[in-house]
């Protein structure tokens, strides 16, 4: 799908008054409505410490645990509610770990080795994609 120009956009949008329009200022607000759909689906093994830090991931409730050298699955949602429900079918799909999810903003990080990660974050896009109608994107890994 190609990107449309401003122009293109208005014509669309206002396809009889179109050329009343024409060099008049015109203000733009972009909304996002959120609709059913898993925006993000990754996977990575750093290797350095900071990242976990930086995630937030050595607090709360794995305050002085160490996860250097697990992999961190990440996963985005809309409706954001949506994430209770993936959060549940991570954990029963594979070994892993809730490392943070807000049920606020859809976002899920999931902890473990990389083979159960990479499980539970296949299978929560697949039953998303297959059993719920979500629009998914691909299980990227880094």
């Amino acid at each position: 799908m190609s990107q449309m120009t401003k122009e293109e956009l208005l014509e669309r949008m206002f396809r009889d008054d179109f050329e009343n329009l024409k060099g008049k200022r015109l203000r733009m607000t972009r909304v996002r409505v959120p609709g059913k759909e898993v925006c993000l689906a990754q996977i990575i093994t750093p290797s350095d410490p900071c990242i976990y830090q930086n995630l937030g991931l050595h607090i709360g409730v794995h305050e002085g645990e160490d996860h250097t050298g697990e992999t961190i699955g990440m996963i985005r949602f809309t409706p954001w509610e949506a994430v209770v429900a993936a959060a549940d079918i991570a954990m029963k799909a594979a070994d892993v770990q809730v490392g943070f999810m807000d049920r606020f903003c859809g976002s899920l990080i999931l902890l473990g080795g990389l083979t159960q990660v990479q499980t539970a974050v296949e299978e929560v896009v697949r039953y998303f994609g297959e059993e719920l109608g979500f629009r998914t994107c691909k299980v990227h890994k880094s």
